[in-house]
């Protein structure tokens, strides 16, 4: 018998409205946004639920993303829904660590609201990303690395999509010479930093401080680390990872990867919209990837999984 896997989208697929349903119907997802907002003291509902310019800002974004993570994982595991494993894409990696228990919730919203601040602050002009598709990502890594700069690759998502991060200036002269790693389009993203590089290392190092003081517990089920794509099955190395998360590369595709060689054939993508289940089609089309944004997904997933 096959595994399932929880997984947990990133930044960028916030929308105003999201996860409504579910706190209308639902006790346990009303807890986790009331715990959200008091944990980060922000009016966490109204930034999720309501018209709000600064949903699209990286330290609001975070923390209203995590919380209705949480708010419908939580309702799915009410509901009977399990997984064997779980991983998580960039800030979703949080996602998993709800999914495994590895912090207390009060300071897994804490520490996000500071992440996204510390993020924010970090390199708040002159930075970018951009989506490379179709290209040879060993020979855009030749190309950054000949440029000069600081530009890197920042997601290896599946094949034929990574995303580059740095400088703009830097990242724009990659973007121009993608035709030479066979690339078919590259598109700049709509985001307010250079995410996963070099220009983020403090940002990460000030995170390790925020994280030195919260205590750990093991995880009741492995997740997958964004930094070596490798399982984490204990407490131990889980703050220095989510420190180095912040400039390292997200390895996305390799993540998934492990997880189908392990036995993995049915992925679950809880959180807004369907990113993740996109690049699982191009990873490997013969796994199964459901998602839960709604509770009408919530339903027909719990009909598929026989709960």
């Amino acid at each position: 018998m096959g595994k399932t896997a929880f997984v947990f989208p990133g930044q960028g697929a916030q929308y105003p409205g999201m996860g409504k349903d579910f706190f209308d119907q639902f006790a346990e997802a009303r807890q986790i946004y009331e715990l959200a907002g008091t944990s980060a003291g922000l009016d966490v509902k109204t930034l999720c639920f309501e018209e709000d310019d600064r949903l699209n800002i990286t330290e609001y974004t975070q923390i209203a993303m995590l919380a209705t993570e949480a708010a419908i994982l939580k309702t799915a595991m009410a509901h009977g829904i399990r997984a064997d494993v779980c991983a998580g894409l960039s800030l979703g990696e949080y996602g998993a660590l709800a999914a495994a228990g590895v912090m207390a919730p009060v300071d897994y919203f804490r520490i996000v609201r500071k992440r996204g601040i510390l993020m924010q602050e970090a390199y708040p002009s002159g930075g970018a990303m951009t989506a490379v598709l179709g290209a040879d990502a060993r020979k855009i890594q030749e190309i950054c690395e000949e440029t000069e700069g600081i530009v890197s690759i920042a997601n290896y998502n599946c094949p034929g999509q990574i995303v580059i991060t740095g400088e703009k200036k830097a990242v724009d002269q990659v973007a121009e010479r993608g035709k030479e790693a066979d690339a078919k389009k590259c598109v700049p993203l709509k985001v307010s930093g250079p995410f996963h590089s070099a220009l983020l290392r403090e940002a990460g190092e000030q995170l390790g401080k925020e994280l030195a003081g919260v205590n750990l517990k093991d995880p009741s089920i492995p997740y997958v680390s964004n930094v070596t794509a490798e399982y984490v099955t204990d407490a131990g190395p889980v703050k220095e990872l989510l420190a180095k998360q912040v400039s390292s590369p997200v390895r996305w595709q390799q993540s998934v990867e492990l997880m189908i060689r392990d036995g993995v054939d049915t992925f679950i993508e809880i959180g807004p919209g369907k990113t993740l289940t996109g690049f699982l089609r191009k990873i490997d089309k013969d796994v199964k990837g459901l998602n839960i944004e709604t509770v009408e997904d919530l339903k027909r997933v719990m009909e598929e999984v026989k709960c």
